[in-house]
């Protein structure tokens, strides 16, 4: 009897050891990007300034169109982003950031004649891998993705825009 209790334990414990355990809050589904479609062409007088100073050294203006803001349900929350130059050059470009792993993407750039192009490279992009993203990074860090979490929704970005950092962020 006792040699019986001693292999059913030897037996399930090799069953245990042969399965692999998934931790209870990993998502199985495989992430997927949904269709981006573009916003329409941001009126220059409702855009929303905010506050690129750790890090950037640059005279420039980083603002975002309030009108643009989508929060995916894929976790991307995309926008318009308008840099200004101080001689008055406007850089437009619609983008995204997907909070979960900290990476950019470029979906169109600004023309002159207020329309959208298609950027030549439009992938993912780490946004500690190159030093240019100022403005990115501080959006993900204490704006739209505090916390490596996205914002609940446009509001919820807006109101964080406006105040120059997400509510949930330490001052």
């Amino acid at each position: 009897m006792k040699s019986l209790v001693i292999l059913i334990g030897i037996l399930i414990l090799t069953g245990c050891a042969n399965k692999t355990f998934k931790d209870q809050f990993e998502d199985e589904k495989t992430w997927a990007e949904r269709a981006t479609q573009l916003p329409t062409y941001p009126d220059t007088r409702s855009l929303l300034e905010f506050d690129v100073s750790s890090g950037a050294i640059t005279d420039n203006q980083y603002l975002i169109d309030p009108a643009s803001i989508s929060v995916g349900e894929d976790g991307v929350i995309r926008f318009t982003l308008v840099v200004k130059s101080s001689s008055g050059a406007l850089n437009i470009s619609y983008e995204g950031i997907r909070c979960s792993t900290t990476e950019r993407k470029l979906y169109a750039l600004g023309r002159d004649d207020k329309t959208w192009a298609q950027p030549r490279v439009s992938e993912w992009e780490k946004l500690t891998l190159v030093r240019q993203f100022f403005a990115q990074r501080e959006l993900a860090k204490n704006i739209f993705c505090p916390n490596r979490q996205i914002v609940r929704n446009s509001e919820d970005a807006i109101h964080a825009l406006k105040s120059g950092y997400h509510p949930s962020m330490p001052r």
